[in-house]
């Protein structure tokens, strides 16, 4: 079995942009942009859509995030601090 690749990777290899992309999984812009970016884990259907217009199995693809997850608020648990 072949080595799977990001959405990403798979765009360059088949000269597919984003525009084209988006048209031929049916994805809204933003939706599109956030699974090649890997910063959105998409549906099974988005997933099938996806791997259709690339004409690659689902299997073939790496999903879900990529980038790092930080904390927005606060400062974390404040364990042995008193308040």
């Amino acid at each position: 079995m072949p080595l799977a690749k990001t959405v990403a990777e798979w765009m360059v290899e088949r000269g597919l942009g984003l525009p084209e992309l988006v048209a031929a999984a049916r994805l809204d812009d933003r939706v599109a942009e956030a699974i090649v970016q890997a910063r959105y884990t998409p549906s099974p259907e988005q997933r099938r859509r996806v791997a259709a217009a690339l004409e690659v199995p689902v299997e073939q693809i790496v999903w879900g995030h990529t980038a790092p997850i930080a904390h927005v608020y606060g400062h974390g648990p404040q364990f042995g601090r008193s308040p």
